[in-house]
């Protein structure tokens, strides 16, 4: 009887190596099998490029290609083919790594495989590890608090813009837009008409060379913003001890 291998989803953080997990690392290095999602227009893997120091020299690379496409159906195929592809190598006796860049139950491609893992393949191990996410290592790179006392934080998804945030009666104290690059307008619309745009700042790459911070979001809109641009959106507060 073949005993079967364990998934390890990791997270690898924002993109500065050093902020990888040490307990990612000691997996990372043990692994034969490194799988990482990248789109079908590209075969570009950023979650790699930042674990290639603790990747074995020796370890199969495997890029699980998914469509970027609205279409529900289409998505969940591609899901539940690479939970296959997944599972084959579990089922084979091998252990493997996920690699997701932040955290891999935040807004990760990890998330939608691993449902399907659990739904086709229930028997198999599956460990995850924590990552850093792009907006904690925002708020650091920035100096600000993403909370404090009794406030709340809300994470958005900024595909479609300031919506989902426009249509909330009562705005949360703190808000941050993920994937913010192509809808910068119409989140920056809906931060003026809640009266939050001068409070508010966006980091592009963040924790990389190139890291870019904007704390005028009105020259971001001037730009084409990168792929990695958040958002931070905090309510106005009577005093500040933020750099």
């Amino acid at each position: 009887m073949t005993t079967t291998g364990t998934l390890f989803g990791i997270g690898v953080g924002p993109g500065d190596p050093e902020l990888i997990p040490l307990k990612a690392i000691r997996v990372l290095e043990k692994m034969e099998v490194v799988f990482t999602a990248s789109s079908t227009k590209n075969d570009y893997s950023l979650a790699v490029d930042i674990a290639r120091a603790y990747i074995p020299e020796n370890a199969a690379i495997v890029d699980l290609r998914f469509p970027m496409s609205k279409d529900r159906s289409v998505m969940e195929k591609a899901w539940e083919e690479n939970a296959g592809r997944v599972a084959a190598v579990l089922e084979a006796g091998r252990s493997a790594a996920f690699l997701t860049v932040g955290d891999p139950l935040t807004y990760s491609t990890y998330g939608y495989v691993l449902r399907h893992l659990r739904i086709g393949w229930p028997h198999l191990a599956v460990t995850t590890i924590p990552g850093i996410t792009a907006y904690q290592a925002a708020a650091a790179a920035t100096n600000q608090s993403l909370v404090e006392g009794e406030e709340a934080l809300l994470i958005l998804s900024g595909v479609n813009g300031g919506e989902r945030f426009q249509s909330l009666a009562q705005k949360p104290d703190n808000v941050v837009f993920m994937k913010a690059y192509r809808n910068v307008d119409g989140i920056c619309r809906a931060l003026e008409e809640a009266d939050r745009l001068d409070t508010s700042v966006a980091v592009a790459n963040c924790s990389r060379k190139d890291e870019t911070i904007y704390r005028d979001l009105k020259t971001l809109r001037e730009e084409r913003p990168n792929y990695w641009t958040l958002i931070i959106s905090r309510q106005k507060r009577h005093a500040s001890t933020e750099g």
